[in-house]
């Protein structure tokens, strides 16, 4: 949405039939729309290592964006301060924490990306690596299994990944895709 008041009004709306329960507008001031007990709708349908109904055992973060720029500065440092306590409250490692576009890469792109999920995780509220020249380069494949993506197309599913691990990558599959899924594969499912 290009709004807060706009996301909030669809968040909120029982026929739209989606809900998170968290939702941080262009100021980055921070609502509750859902208690974090109840289940919200934000996942739809989508999966995550190996498993269904996301909606019923994760919580949902929404931020106004409408996706053609960055995220604001006030909006990530809210997002971090939020992420803290949710992590803390609900013992939630940096690896629990993922994108929509990760569990669902065939309806989902969001946050994007211009999202900073290198900001993220430098402060351990994610995970994100780059690539060393000598990492192993073995097939992806296996990688994305074990991170968790779930099965769909091959170019689906890596577009899925570059959102969120190499935004800037493109065309098809590289060593550095390989790389890096290896890496966070290595530290076991994001």
């Amino acid at each position: 949405m290009t709004d807060g008041a706009s996301a909030r009004a669809r968040l909120c709306d029982p026929a739209a039939q989606v809900s998170a329960h968290w939702l941080i507008d262009e100021q980055g001031a921070v609502e509750q729309l859902v208690c974090e007990t109840r289940r919200a709708w934000h996942a739809g349908s989508g999966a995550w290592q190996g498993r269904g109904d996301v909606n019923s055992r994760s919580i949902g973060i929404e931020i106004v964006n409408p996706g053609d720029r960055p995220f604001g500065c006030a909006q990530m440092r809210a997002l971090e301060t939020l992420l803290a306590a949710i992590m803390a409250r609900w013992q939630i490692p940096p690896s629990g924490v993922i994108a929509h576009s990760d569990l669902a890469p065939e309806r989902k792109i969001d946050p994007g990306p211009r999202f900073d999920w290198e900001s993220l995780a430098f402060q351990g509220f994610a995970r994100f690596v780059r690539p060393r020249p000598d990492d192993p380069d073995p097939p992806l494949a296996p990688s994305l299994d074990r991170l968790g993506y779930p099965p769909s197309a091959p170019a689906t599913r890596l577009a899925a990944f570059r959102l969120r691990h190499r935004p800037w990558g493109k065309g098809p599959e590289t060593r550095a895709d390989r790389q890096v899924a290896a890496r966070l594969a290595a530290f076991g499912p994001v």
